[in-house]
Formats: C-alpha cells, structure tokens, sequence
C-alpha cells in the first residue's frame, strides 16, 4: 500500500490595511462612546436649569480631585485660565519671574504675561524634552517667584527634582498639567505633587469636554478658595468683591461630558499606552527616526506620539499626500514666536527646544485607534523617509 505525504496548503501573507486616511485624533469615536450617558444628564442639566456650578459641576471636581488625589479641584473655563488663576492664587504679581520651558504651548507663558509677571525660559532635556532641572537651578534670582514644570506630551516633568530648588529659594511649584490626566511618577499623579496644578479639558486631551474648560487642583484650601474667588469675580459672597477677579467657570454641560468621559479615562490611557508601543515595535528599525521614550519611574500617557526625523517639513508633506493625519508640536519654541521677541533671545539661546521644534511630527494618536491604522501610518513614514 502506498502512502501519500501531504503537505500544508500554501498560506498567503495576511493583505495589508486598505488604503485610507488616518485622523490624526478621532473625537467622533470617543463621543459614540459615551454618548448616551451624556444625552441623560444634559437631560438632567436641561430640566434642572442648574447651568452655571450647581450638582454635576460639584459631582466632576469631587470626582476628579479624588482621581488625582489632591483635596480640591475647581473648575474653570480654560487652561489658560487655569494656569493663570492658580499663579494669582500662589502670590505671583506684577513685577515677579516665573521659570518655565521653552518648549510648551504659549499659553504657559501667556497665563504669567496676563498678570504683569516675566516668564523666564530654559531648555528642556534631550531625551524627553521636559524643563532641565539643572537649567531651572541656573535661571532662579530674587525676583523668581514660581517654577512650572510642564508635563509634556503626557509625561510628567521631574518635578522632585524641582521640590529642593524650590524649598531653598522658597519658590512655589504650580504644575502645568494640561497634557497629562492620568499620568503619574513614581506613583504620584500628576498635578498632586506641586502647591497647585492647572490643568485643560480642551476637546482633543486625553480627559476632553465638549468646549473650552479647565480646572486648578491643590491640596491647600486657601489656595482653593482664592481659585474659586478669583474666577468668581473676585467674590467669596454674592456681591462683596474684595478683589479683582474675572468670569472663569466651569459650566454644568462640560461637566456632564467630563464626568462620562473621566470613567473611562484610565482604560482610553490603556489604550494609548498600547498604541505607543505598537509604534515602537512598527517603527524600530526605521533608520534616521527618533521614537519618543518615557522617563523611568514615568507613567506615561501618551497625549501625542511626536517622533524626531531629518529633514521634517518633506517628511510631513509626504505624510499628508498618503492622507495621513499629522501635527507639529511645536512648530516655534515660545523665545522665537513674535510675542515674546521683547525677552530678548537670539537663535541658539536654547537648542534643545529649537532642535526639537525642527524636527518633531506628531503622529496620530487617540485611545480608539486600530493596529491597521498604525501600520499604514509606520508604512507612510517608512516610505517618506527612505524617498
């Protein structure tokens, strides 16, 4: 009797992700999910008429300030205005320094400009470009009043480093944490290390409302109540002013978007968190590519994704012909944009920060994003460098 081997049928190699545009962020997706907990309490909003503060608002800052692990959380319009109130609220004044990065969104240099303060810039570090602490150590004088350690991208700064800088100096920490809800080093949350963080819950953050919002967090109550008082027109008690204030509230419609989305906060970080490390796995062995790295004892986020190429503004032209969606953060370092030319610094004056914002895209990033979306953005950016 003859035998006959059989072999197994040849396997085709899996087809590659259908050709397709990338969002760089993907709002719709996230809303989807967690809309029909939204449409329930703006029904509750609507027929309460509790629009300004009221239950929900109180519910979300209870809620957030347990997140974080700090005392207090107050809810405000903005970031900007956050980080603005929560410097008033620790002393700083006309006249006074505040020490920051280079490399950060202007509005954490805008928030010390609105109060008749000086931002101080520094350099960040190479590797994960978060403010240098030896750099903020060389930038205190007697008119520093305050150091903002931003959390980048999702990462927190070295803000225990900070800690003895300030102490000798007796210097206040206001944490700016608008990019980093959910993060955490050495187990610390950030926004709970400092004497008080900002933090913005603008749309495409990892904790997004449906608008403009924000919220200062602390520990001290009596940096709480001038939070409040401050962004309530001055006003502890209907009518009696006893300082200068403005109109910055946190809206009972943002908190009900918030107070969904923040349940759901730690497993969209999951998320990003895996996304990051499909990158590094698809991206590995790209030559001429810097991937971004978290700094050990981080816990990172993964806010943006920004990775360092040579020649980047080809590389982002390709990357959008392919329909991929990308972004650059930030295209010019805070001491080289128009508005703070007055500080007085030339070219060169910190080469971190420049090196970094002539070379970072941002690649797409959000919790729902697919593996094949992942692939066809590493395949999109392999092409463009290699052309």
């Amino acid at each position: 009797m003859s035998s006959t081997v059989r072999t197994a049928p040849r396997t085709a190699p899996p087809p590659r992700p259908a050709a397709g545009p990338v969002p760089f962020v993907d709002l719709v997706a996230q809303q989807r999910e967690v809309d029909a907990e939204v449409q329930d309490g703006l029904r509750e909003v609507l027929a309460g008429a509790a629009f300004v503060g009221g239950p929900r608002v109180s519910r979300f800052e209870a809620d957030y300030a347990g997140y974080v692990g700090v005392g207090h959380c107050v809810g405000v319009a903005s970031g900007t205005d956050a980080l603005e109130l929560a410097l008033r609220a620790v002393g700083v004044g006309p006249g006074d320094e505040v020490v920051l990065p280079a490399n950060t969104f202007i509005a954490t240099a805008e928030a010390v400009s609105r109060i008749g303060a000086t931002p101080v810039l520094v350099d960040v570090d190479p590797d994960h470009l978060l403010i240098d602490p030896d750099a903020v150590a060389a930038a205190v004088t007697p008119r520093t009043r305050v150091l903002i350690p931003v959390h980048l991208f999702g990462q927190s700064a070295f803000v225990e480093q900070l800690v003895p800088i300030a102490e000798r100096a007796g210097l206040a920490i206001v944490e700016d944490a608008a990019q980093s809800q959910g993060a955490r080093r050495h187990g610390r949350a950030a926004g709970s290390t400092g004497d008080a963080a900002a933090t913005s819950f603008y749309p495409g953050k990892n904790l997004g409302a449906a608008g403009d919002a924000g919220a200062v967090l602390t520990d001290d109550d009596a940096t709480a109540a001038r939070v409040r008082a401050l962004g309530n027109h001055g006003s502890e008690e209907r009518y009696r002013h006893d300082v200068i204030g403005m109109n910055s509230r946190l809206d009972a419609v943002q908190a009900v978007v918030l107070h969904a989305k923040l349940a759901r906060l730690e497993g969209w970080n999951r998320a990003r968190r895996a996304a990051a490390g499909r990158y590094a796995e698809l991206l590995a062995d790209v030559d001429g590519l810097r991937l971004p790295v978290a700094a050990p004892g981080n816990e990172h986020v993964w806010h943006l994704y920004p990775v360092r190429v040579p020649d980047r503004d080809r590389v982002l032209e390709h990357l959008r012909s392919a329909g991929i969606g990308v972004g650059i953060h930030y295209p010019v370092p805070v001491h080289l944009t128009g508005a703070y030319a007055h500080l007085g610094h030339a070219p060169g004056a910190f080469p971190v920060a420049e090196e970094a914002a002539s070379s970072m895209v941002s690649l797409p990033m959000f919790p729902h994003l697919t593996e094949d979306q992942q692939v066809r953005v590493a395949d999109a950016l392999r092409a463009a460098l290699e052309a």
